[in-house]
């Protein structure tokens, strides 16, 4: 992706390392519902809120990815397409298609086969629950609600609550670009939506399951990222000063959530979320405006997290059922726990190498071969893959 880079091949590293920070966060909060960092020994050398911060940002971390996807997908069409009401929809489907569907139709077939194998921690057993159902719900993207009305699914298809909410995005946004045909127009739209958060969370409270997982409030994230591609597009270029303005404001924004969390539900209760996602546009801006700029040194792997987002996203769930049943036949020590996150997380992110290799970008050049012209191919192969580019897309 051309927008934002900091390096010679065009990817934008700050907004790579973000996604990197949001899947490392997924990744140690799913770890860190079966083993607690707070109850190993680390506990007696770091911060127990040190601790719970790392295991318990995952929902935070989707959320961020939501503010991402908005902005990189938007930016993707300004950039290709010139203008949203010269949106190409055919060109706009298939790179969607081809990106988010060879791992999706994997990761359900393997899932429905480990289902029907009886295999422990993938197995849909809830009362109204099926696996047609968790099929169609994952395929048809309302598996946030079939969920909200049934319950949790097994880890592994749990996470696609959130490519449901992106995908519908994804099917509406092109429409909606051209129904409004001008930024001037789609502007006060996205500002209602985005400040909706608060409102759409509360209004759910009723349900637990779809307050975290409903529509709207993740579509409010979205539209903050759609508003801020639109914010770059307008003034492509800004001082300084206020590049490190943002970047201070986002990071100020993102720990106050992160580390005190309680305090910052205390204070605005719902409005959390908003202060969430806008620390998340402030950084996804800062990285826009700073391009040019070398990356962070050291961060490298934690880029490269970024980068393969998407497919650690999919897969993580393998590698923490397998690790925590090693865990459990090694005898549970709690105190030792933080142990097995040192193989975990690599094995998390090779796998998500392995995929894709593979699979994702054999299958995505493929695909897109089949339904864009040899032009389109060339161009959307030269940009930055991201949602949920690659959520989680997650980016091109």
């Amino acid at each position: 992706m051309e927008n934002g880079s900091g390096n010679a091949s065009g990817r934008n590293t700050g907004i790579d390392l973000l996604r990197g920070l949001s899947i490392l966060l997924v990744v140690l909060h799913h770890l860190g519902l079966r083993i607690p960092l707070r109850k190993t020994a680390l506990a007696d050398v770091l911060p127990k809120g040190l601790l719970s911060a790392l295991n318990y940002n995952g929902y935070e971390a989707v959320f961020i990815f939501f503010v991402i996807s908005g902005f990189l997908i938007t930016s993707n069409v300004l950039r290709r397409d010139r203008s949203l009401a010269g949106i190409d929809l055919r060109g706009f489907y298939a790179r969607r298609f081809s990106r988010i569907a060879p791992c999706l139709l994997l990761l359900v077939g393997v899932l429905s086969v480990l289902h029907l194998s009886g295999v422990q921690d993938y197995v849909i057993k809830r009362e109204g629950q099926s696996l047609p159902g968790a099929v169609f719900a994952a395929l048809g993207f309302y598996l946030n609600r079939y969920e909200g009305i049934t319950g949790y699914l097994p880890g592994n298809w749990d996470v696609l609550w959130s490519l449901s909410i992106e995908e519908v995005f994804y099917l509406g946004f092109p429409v909606v670009c051209l129904l409004t045909r001008r930024a001037a127009v789609l502007a006060p739209v996205l500002i209602v939506l985005a400040l909706s958060l608060p409102v759409t969370r509360s209004a759910l409270e009723g349900n637990e399951i779809w307050q975290e997982k409903a529509y709207l409030p993740g579509m409010a994230a979205i539209a903050t990222g759609v508003l801020g591609a639109l914010l770059a597009a307008r003034w492509p270029v800004v001082a300084r000063r206020t590049t490190l303005l943002l970047a201070c404001l986002g990071a100020v924004g993102m720990c106050w959530v992160m580390f005190d969390g309680a305090g910052v539900w205390g204070l605005l209760r719902n409005g959390y979320m908003l202060v969430l996602t806008g620390a998340a546009l402030c950084l996804v801006l800062a990285s826009q405006w700073s391009r040019g700029s070398r990356p962070l040194p050291g961060f490298g792997w934690l880029r490269s997290w970024g980068r393969l987002s998407y497919e650690i996203y999919l897969t993580h769930m393998f590698v923490v059922f397998a690790v925590v049943r090693l865990y459990k036949a090694a005898g549970g020590d709690a105190a030792l726990g933080f142990l097995w996150y040192l193989p975990a997380l690599p094995l998390c992110w090779l796998l998500g190498r392995v995929v894709e290799r593979s699979i994702s970008v054999p299958a995505e050049r493929w695909l897109r071969g089949q339904m864009l012209s040899s032009a389109a191919v060339s161009a959307a192969l030269s940009e930055q893959a991201l949602p949920c580019g690659r959520v989680y897309e997650k980016n091109t």
